[in-house]
């Protein structure tokens, strides 16, 4: 069994073997930790786990430094360019010596022009993901970093000059029209697609014409992302007619082979921005990214603009969490006019019900106002 602590009287003790890849690499432990706590136990269990495991891996006389962690860690080549800045600062760093205000600390030196969901995402995350790759367990002794608060966002808000998290404009049917109207063919259908489908432009340019469609009965697939799996859809007959109309489209420098086809002949995610970016200009309509017009305006549309079962909203557009879609994917459109037509309509029901009018009530109020004056 793992190292893990327990109470003996007045201190805690640790037993069990330090495990490695579900293999013991030591002899069965039963001694005292010297803590009077649990939490000062697991760090004593989570320290000599890093110590062994450290000797196992390296020998007795070397403990583990942040580079080598790293190595230990398969990263997806998003969070590899992230831990790059991060192991040249860090490299040589003992893991061990690792604290959660150094990860904080190193957000800051780094990136002191970002914001600080770029701190998290760029440092804290990846940081996190390594250090707890290598202990590797469930049972208290994961490394944990606190966030940053609300007040140290606007604190760095302020100082960089400008807002972090600002609010996204979803996609509509009028913006889509009129971008449809000035966007090249491929850019259309893609816009269509994800607008109707909610997809993210990441499964959108991954799509294959023959894979992942099936035209003829009126369906497309998505592709699996972020925990979910392919997700087969029926989607309107004009955006139907319109994918069978594409010509068939390689990537650029993909070799020309029927496997390398793409439904929309884009790379990757960035592929199509410059097409996008024209078609908004010449449209003469706002720039809407992406992820906003597409998964963003199809949650504002099915939820807010037409309010239909979010359950159907969210299994058609792939959320599991119907909270999160509508905390997330969901704006406040025409707030003035939706709080005044809603004023008006109670407003109109209570002078039905009391014969009154807010002007007769007015000038009752008036009226007594002067009174109690004489």
């Amino acid at each position: 069994m793992p190292l893990e602590p327990y109470r003996r009287g007045a201190t805690w003790w640790a037993k069990g073997r330090i495990e490695y890849l579900g293999k013991p690499i030591t002899e069965y432990y039963r001694c005292s930790t010297g803590a009077s706590e649990a939490a000062g136990a697991w760090a004593w269990c989570r320290d000599e786990e890093e110590r062994r495991i450290s000797q196992h891996l390296l020998g007795e006389n070397k403990t583990l430094t942040f580079a080598e962690a790293v190595m230990l860690y398969s990263a997806n080549p998003k969070t590899a360019v992230y831990l790059i800045p991060i192991v040249e600062e860090w490299g040589s760093k003992m893991l061990s010596s690792i604290a959660p205000r150094d990860v904080r600390a190193l957000a800051r030196k780094l990136y002191p022009e970002a914001s600080t969901d770029t701190w998290t995402r760029h440092v804290i995350t990846p940081v996190r993901a390594v250090i707890n790759n290598f202990r590797d367990s469930d049972k208290g002794e994961a490394f944990r970093v606190k966030g940053f608060s609300k007040k140290e966002r606007l604190a760095q808000d302020k100082a960089r000059g400008k807002p972090s998290r600002v609010r996204k404009e979803p996609g509509s049917w009028e913006w889509l029209l009129k971008f449809r109207q000035h966007a090249p063919q491929r850019h259309a259908a893609l816009a269509l697609t994800m607008f109707v489908t909610g997809a993210r432009i990441s499964q959108a340019i991954a799509m294959h014409p023959k894979h992942h469609c099936k035209l003829d009965e009126g369906m497309i697939c998505i592709p699996a992302a972020k925990g979910h799996d392919d997700r087969w859809l029926p989607i309107p007959a004009e955006l139907v007619e319109e994918l069978k109309a594409l010509t068939k489209f390689y990537p650029r420098g993909a070799k020309r082979i029927e496997e390398n086809q793409r439904l929309f002949g884009f790379a990757d995610r960035s592929s199509p921005r410059k097409g996008w970016n024209k078609a908004c200009e010449e449209a003469g309509i706002p720039y809407i990214p992406f992820h906003a017009a597409g998964r963003h305006g199809f949650g504002q549309e099915m939820n807010v603009r037409q309010a239909i079962d979010e359950k159907a909203a969210g299994e058609f557009g792939g959320w599991s969490d119907t909270a999160l879609m509508k905390r997330t994917y969901t704006h406040a459109e025409g707030v003035t006019d939706k709080v005044h037509d809603a004023f008006y309509r109670g407003l109109r029901d209570a002078e039905k019900l009391t014969g009154l009018t807010l002007s007769t009530s007015a000038e009752s109020y008036n009226l007594s106002t002067s009174a109690e004056e004489d």
